[in-house]
């Protein structure tokens, strides 16, 4: 193989989603629920900074607080069903490092 081609090949992520049709569910699921963490964990920092800013009241802080709750329980629950461990969710982008 040429240089570029090695580097091309070791720039890439290791871990890649699985989409094959045998198991395309688990590859789908992993794919969403990658998304739909790293959504949660973008907003729940947000939360915590207007909280801390004093631009929430304590009534919202604390349905905020709730929904997060919920919405972490939701996960776990969608992670057990496809069989994806937060480790699958955390996938590498090579010279970016870890997307979570």
């Amino acid at each position: 193989m040429s240089q570029v081609t090695n580097e091309l090949r070791d720039a890439l992520p290791s871990q890649r989603i699985t989409l094959n049709p045998d198991d395309m569910h688990k590859g789908l699921g992993q794919l969403a629920l990658t998304l739909i963490e790293l959504v949660r964990q973008l907003l729940e920092k947000q939360a915590l900074r207007r909280i801390e800013a004093g631009g929430l009241s304590d009534e919202d802080a604390e349905r905020l607080g709730l929904t997060f709750m919920r919405l972490e329980e939701e996960m776990q629950q969608l992670k057990q069903q496809f069989g994806l461990t937060d480790e699958d969710l955390n996938l590498d982008l090579g010279p970016l490092g870890k997307l979570l």
